[in-house]
């Protein structure tokens, strides 16, 4: 049975910057662009706007960001601030949105991210793991602790490094179809294996996209996007987060994450299983953190991810579609909000990629070393 809540609050409106590079742009722009086109696909004016919520930019910590972008933007919002859960941030704003909507604390909440790694610093994902100078040995930067996570999987289950390329190869293929992807180059197999090693097992197509964009999401009640007449109203069925608090060297187990405890929230509260989701966007910054992530939702076995996205299952036309815009691997590196909007474009049945009669569709956020994970499930 769906939780009461399930439902009562819609997306409303959709807005993104262009992926890639935007020289000289500071995120504070980025995120005024993205939002304004969210109000505008939402057919609403920002005076109606009360909750402002906005990921903390990974490329340049500023203090009371979430006061300067609604200064920008015009607003006086009721409630909002900055937040930071990594990649999991965009998820957990719109759940943390949902409820203070439902709550009666706000009536319509933007939630927006932006970055611009590209053009401004990357030092955040460069860090140096331990005090005992184990960096001096390759225990450095975020794609090494990914790595690790990937030998364990490979270890303990056998998976291959083809079965990682074929979500590349997947996530790539749709991305090629997407007008506004970054990287829209399609990739073969063959390509994969030729493609150099950036930490063994992961080879540059394993690796997301280095990204500057902002993309933003406008929220409501049901019952208020009725009384404004809003075209496109996705529901909001469910949603729910995890968190491994421990560093990866820390961890018992590096195979199982707190994915799964945030997919069984949002399943329970929509009253729903995997077997009901017709297409899924899966946080993509590297291969080996969508197929755990596939595992941890219940759409595979632990340990069969691997088999599961053989032989094109996860691509359009297949069992269970991801990433039907290029996810992070293709469309963008931006860390997440894309996914939730590829989620609304699906519901709504006006993805370039659309999956034929898809009624629900199950996005996941992931934030560090799969330290954080939010799971959101939408409808129509």
């Amino acid at each position: 049975m769906a939780h009461p809540l399930s439902g009562k609050v819609v997306i409303a409106g959709i807005g993104h910057t262009a992926f890639g590079k935007h020289p000289g742009r500071s995120t504070v722009s980025l995120n005024v662009e993205a939002i304004r086109k969210a109000l505008a696909d939402a057919g609403i004016e920002k005076r109606a706007v009360d909750a402002l919520m906005v990921k903390a930019p990974t490329s340049k910590f500023e203090m009371m960001y979430a006061q300067k972008l609604a200064e920008a933007l015009g607003m006086q919002p009721r409630i909002g601030g900055v937040y930071d859960h990594g990649g999991a941030t965009n998820i957990s704003m719109i759940s943390y949105a949902t409820m203070a909507i439902e709550a009666g604390q706000c009536e319509v909440a933007v939630v927006s991210l932006a970055d611009n790694p590209a053009t401004g610093s990357r030092q955040a994902y460069e860090k140096s793991y331990g005090d005992d100078g184990s960096a001096l040995f390759g225990w450095f930067s975020t794609p090494a602790g990914y790595a690790m996570v990937a030998q364990r999987h490979m270890a303990q289950y056998g998976t291959t490094s083809d079965q990682l390329g074929a979500i590349a190869v997947a996530c790539r293929r749709h991305g090629a179809a997407n007008p506004h992807a970054q990287l829209r180059k399609p990739l073969t197999l063959a390509q994969y294996r030729e493609s150099r090693l950036i930490v063994e097992p992961l080879r540059r197509d394993d690796c997301c996209l280095v990204s500057d964009g902002a993309a933003a999401v406008v929220l409501m009640s049901a019952k208020k996007a009725a009384e404004l007449k809003v075209a496109k109203p996705v529901p909001v069925l469910g949603f729910g987060q995890g968190q491994t608090s421990w560093d990866v060297a820390l961890r018992p187990d590096l195979t199982t994450t707190a994915a799964k405890v945030s997919a069984q929230t949002a399943f329970a509260m929509a009253g729903l299983t995997p077997a009901d989701i017709d297409v899924a966007q899966i946080y993509d910054c590297f291969t080996i953190c969508a197929l755990m992530t596939l595992e941890a939702y219940g759409f595979c076995a632990p340990g069969e991810g691997g088999h599961f996205v053989e032989g094109g299952r996860i691509e359009i036309g297949g069992e269970l579609p991801i990433n039907t815009s290029g996810g992070l691997l293709s469309e963008t590196g931006m860390p997440g909000m894309q996914l939730v909007l590829e989620g609304v474009r699906q519901m709504r049945g006006d993805s370039v990629n659309q999956v034929k009669g898809a009624r629900t569709c199950a996005v996941s956020n992931q934030g560090g070393i799969m330290h954080t994970h939010s799971t959101l499930l939408l409808g129509v």
